[in-house]
């Protein structure tokens, strides 16, 4: 575990999408933005990126498992999160208040607590139309979550898909100059 450093602590949130793959963008850029990093992931999201090399960039071990009692905390406490990539289960069970993952609780907590959270979906259209998601965006919305809009990564033509916007994320939480 790397020393405090007194810069701002960001959580970033991970979910089981394809794009995860890509999450070390958003810690570099995190990074840039003068934000220390630690990782949650969920279960299913620790297969779609990179484990080691997401720890060589934050100094940090990758936690998705709740720690037992008495072992110590490995990330101070956040100054904000990013959700990013946040999948159609994961906005559902948070705005149900599901705390059954380490993910989904340091989430609801992280409201309880008043920290800032931003969030970029990669839910695809058909997902997207749910009454179910849809309400769980407002619900969301409405307790402050900040949502940089909905990305589908469905490919465009022959396979080509857009770029996951990872700073937009960061948007969110970094004050404007």
């Amino acid at each position: 575990m790397s020393e405090p450093s007194g810069k701002p602590f960001l959580y970033v949130v991970v979910c089981a999408a394809g794009v995860a793959e890509g999450v070390g963008r958003l810690i570099a850029a995190a990074r840039e933005r003068g934000w220390e990093v630690g990782v949650i992931a969920t279960p299913q999201g620790l297969g779609f990126f990179d484990a080691a090399a997401v720890e060589e960039l934050t100094g940090r071990p990758i936690r998705s498992a709740w720690r037992a009692p008495g072992d110590p905390r490995p990330f101070p406490a956040p100054d904000a999160v990013a959700v990013a990539p946040a999948t159609f289960n994961t906005v559902n069970k948070w705005a149900a208040g599901i705390s059954d993952t380490l993910a989904l609780g340091t989430l609801c907590e992280a409201y309880g607590l008043g920290v800032p959270i931003a969030v970029l979906p990669c839910v695809n259209e058909a997902l997207a139309a749910h009454p179910a998601y849809r309400a769980s965006v407002e619900r969301l919305t409405a307790m402050g979550v900040r949502f940089a809009g909905t990305h589908t990564a469905e490919p465009r033509q022959e396979g080509e898909r857009d770029e996951f916007p990872w700073e937009r994320v960061l948007d969110l939480l970094t004050p404007e100059p």
